[in-house]
């Protein structure tokens, strides 16, 4: 038996011929070859081929199926197809079966998560404290209780999809006849309509409402520190769960207080006098004003620490330290007396010898 011959070269075209000339093609063979023109032996087998190859090249998926694979690759690629028609549609029975009348709903959807700023002192962040905050959210709508239609009506099953939420699609190729399920565009997959939509919502189920609620700030926090509080986001869809509010904490500087981690700092500014002979004095804490002794000597950037006198920890019982660093201040507007005191102990102290420096000289 002979091969079979390249569709193209059947037709006489070039394999870019366009659907044109594809059927220009085609006309013109067919009419020669037809049998009722043509008796000659071979002109109805020569007929077939022609309307083989025309069937083949004028489908544009089949074509593209024909140009990369050939013609053999094609004809066993559809026989493994054969029956599939059949198979596909006992599918569809088996599914109508089992879930006619089942409203195949959207699946549940988490609302989304809100985030809001707030301000507070830095003795609150310190102590903890517990604040009012108000916002605007999503929440199920108070007349229809989320329902949307008007309080008294129903929703009314969709004529589009009789309630199921799904339509089928039938879709033809050259592999076969294919069932699929897709979203009812008219109900958006409920499979009920909203015929008297509720005037609060306008349908929806949902409205804006203000949130007011007290929110527990631990005592230990610092800026930047995130409070989370479930539940307490927008609504959300289908049956899911509401969202989370995420409460971000930003802490305002103290007048003379700094902090780094759970340490708190304090700058104390001592005389000249204080700072040689010692003296015992009051510094400000986070709760009240505490003893602290300078010994005599005290140098300038020196520093003292108050043991249990910082922020309290937050994972753990206990609290950092004070540190305290001494500034030894200069002072700019001596009275005449004061001058004088100060120029007959500066000759009594002399002046204090720095350490030797050597120059060198460089050899250029």
């Amino acid at each position: 038996m002979a091969p079979k011959r390249d569709y193209y070269e059947v037709l006489g075209i070039p394999q870019e011929a366009t659907l044109e000339e594809i059927k220009r093609a085609f006309r013109r063979l067919a009419f020669q070859y037809h049998p009722d023109h043509n008796r000659e032996d071979g002109a109805g087998e020569k007929f077939k081929e022609i309307n083989e190859a025309y069937e083949m090249l004028s489908d544009p998926e089949k074509r593209a199926i024909y140009d990369r694979f050939g013609r053999t690759e094609v004809k066993e690629f559809r026989r493994g197809f054969e029956g599939f028609n059949d198979f596909v549609g006992g599918l569809g029975d088996i599914f109508e079966t089992f879930f006619d009348g089942v409203v195949l709903r959207q699946a549940p959807q988490r609302g989304t998560d809100l985030h809001y700023n707030l301000n507070i002192s830095f003795e609150e962040a310190v102590s903890g404290c517990e604040k009012e905050i108000e916002f605007v959210r999503t929440e199920e709508c108070s007349l229809c209780h989320g329902l949307g239609s008007e309080p008294g009506s129903q929703p009314v099953r969709c004529p589009n999809c009789n309630g199921t939420g799904r339509m089928r699609r039938v879709y033809q190729s050259i592999f076969g006849r294919f069932t699929n399920q897709v979203t009812c565009q008219h109900c958006h997959g409920e499979g009920n309509i909203i015929a008297h939509p509720c005037p609060q919502c306008q349908g929806k189920g949902k409205e804006r409402k203000h949130r007011r609620i007290r929110v527990k700030i631990p005592a230990g926090v610092e800026e930047g520190f995130q409070i989370r509080l479930n539940n307490e986001g927008e609504a959300g869809s289908y049956g899911g769960c509401s969202g989370n509010l995420f409460i971000a904490l930003s802490v305002q500087k103290h007048e003379f207080f700094s902090r780094e981690g759970y340490n708190i700092y304090y700058e104390l500014p001592v005389n000249f006098a204080q700072a040689a002979l010692g003296d015992e004095v009051e510094v400000p804490t986070l709760e009240g004003k505490a003893p602290l002794k300078i010994p005599p000597g005290t140098q300038s950037g020196g520093g003292f620490r108050l043991k249990g006198k910082g922020v309290p920890y937050l994972d753990r019982s206990g609290r950092g330290d004070q540190l305290v660093k001494v500034r030894v201040v200069t002072p700019q507007n001596l009275t005449e007396e004061q001058r004088q005191l100060f120029q007959e102990l500066a000759r009594e102290l002399g002046k204090p010898e720095g350490k030797k420096f050597r120059f060198r000289r460089l050899h250029l």
